[in-house]
């Protein structure tokens, strides 16, 4: 593998790893519906705000969210919308897992 291709899985890891904890894929399920500010995504998840914001400088550092300043609040957005459709992807792999561990119980 070249220096290139393995420098692109670097950036793609990164990627993966700002989408790689619970809080962090809520916050793209609330931010489907649009740009929001540190404090209703802390309210809609039922977080603390510091915490959020943590996650959300993560995610704003791996190049999954953008962050604008307006007047004293910081605002969210998708910078990729299509990372929606990848926890669309993920519900379908569980939802097919599900299918599988049902037919396994019906055995039973």
């Amino acid at each position: 593998m070249d220096a290139e291709t393995k420098a692109l899985y670097r950036r793609k890891a990164a990627v993966a790893a700002a989408l790689g904890h619970p809080l962090r894929l809520a916050v793209v399920e609330v931010l489907r519906d649009g740009e929001q500010c540190v404090c209703d995504i802390a309210a809609r998840l039922g977080a603390q705000r510091s915490n959020v914001s943590r996650h959300l400088a993560v995610m704003v550092r791996a190049g999954v969210l953008v962050a604008r300043k307006d007047g004293l609040r910081m605002l969210y957005t998708l910078r990729a919308p299509c990372a929606v459709r990848f926890l669309d992807c993920v519900a379908d792999v569980l939802r097919e897992q599900m299918r599988e561990d049902a037919a396994v119980l019906e055995k039973l």
